[in-house]
């Protein structure tokens, strides 16, 4: 499956040596709105075409599928052009939080025949596969509390995390993990409530947000663009637990399952969770996979976001 990449986002350097590494995927094109940087780009990460514009690169015709890394309020515009112009698209995470958009871009792809998918790594990797095994099994018992934390420290205004003109923001960069995890664990939420301190970039730097869920499951969490590095998940049951220390990145995948005063350390093998998304999207172009994650999701994830957000802004919880 050829590939191409719109703009030279500093994410691309951990989705472009999955993309190399794979049988299953030839990265052939980037684009940058600079033509000197596109070729620079391309020289540095070996990639054999470089075009000065986004449209150049959705008019080879020999490009199947594109990566999209732009900031998040250029994820749909692009989404629907990429996919008007026959493109299948894997767009970076968060895809956004309004609804709209989503409808509207999945729309464009389904009118196109394209497929169109939400670029959530850890999704894709084995230790998350195994906690959702673990979950459905019974392995705790019934589920119900999903707790979960993601942050890290950054204070440079000009950074794209940091604008408010991009929708940046704890809850958009960070907390979208949390959410998504809390949502494929305990299923859609009927009620949320948002908490967030504004920090003087004008973005959240710190985002709290509590779910109620299906099936009486609440799911807690925290995230922050101002605090220390964390990131762990533990779903919780009647009869035991389920602790990730390394839910989102997988580096290190280990699930201890903690139940009647033992620890089982369950280990996985390391995997490249961005080789993975490749390589889902490829083959479900080719047929020979279902695509992990689609229309349903997205939709359901951007609600809830903004649905967050809402509920942050007026300081009252929100329906879902």
């Amino acid at each position: 499956m050829k590939w191409g990449i719109l703009s030279t986002a500093d994410i691309n350097r951990k989705v472009i040596p999955g993309a190399h590494a794979s049988d299953k995927v030839e990265l052939v094109a980037v684009a940058s709105r600079d033509p000197a940087r596109a070729e620079a780009y391309a020289r540095e990460w070996k990639i054999p075409r470089a075009y000065g514009s986004y449209e150049e690169l959705l008019a080879d015709a020999a490009i199947e599928a594109v990566y999209i890394p732009l900031p998040n309020t250029l994820h749909a515009e692009w989404s629907i052009k990429a996919v008007e112009s026959g493109k299948h698209v894997l767009c970076e995470k968060p895809f956004t939080r309004h609804p709209e958009e989503v409808e509207a871009s999945f729309d464009a792809a389904e009118r196109n025949d394209r497929l169109l998918s939400e670029a959530f790594m850890y999704r894709h990797n084995p230790q998350t596969k195994r906690l959702s095994e673990l979950v459905a099994e019974g392995s705790i018992g019934e589920l119900r509390l999903v707790r979960s934390v993601f942050s890290y420290g950054l204070y440079d205004h000009e950074n794209i995390r940091l604008r408010t003109d991009v929708e940046g923001g704890a809850l958009m960069d960070v907390g979208c993990y949390n959410v998504s995890g809390s949502r494929l664990l305990g299923g859609e939420p009927e009620r949320v409530w948002g908490e967030a301190w504004y920090g003087p970039s004008g973005t959240d730097w710190i985002f709290t947000g509590t779910l109620r869920l299906a099936n009486d499951v609440i799911a807690t969490f925290d995230c922050g663009t101002a605090l220390v590095e964390r990131d762990e998940l533990e779903a919780i049951g009647s009869e035991g637990s389920l602790f990730l220390d390394d839910p989102w990145h997988c580096v290190h995948p280990a699930i201890e399952l903690r139940r009647g005063g033992s620890v089982e350390r369950i280990e996985l093998e390391p995997a490249d969770s961005y080789l993975l998304e490749l390589e889902n999207l490829s083959e479900a172009i080719r047929g020979e996979a279902e695509l992990l994650l689609g229309r349903e999701d997205a939709l359901a994830q951007a609600k809830t976001l903004e649905a967050l957000h809402h509920s942050a802004m007026s300081g009252t919880p929100v329906s879902m």
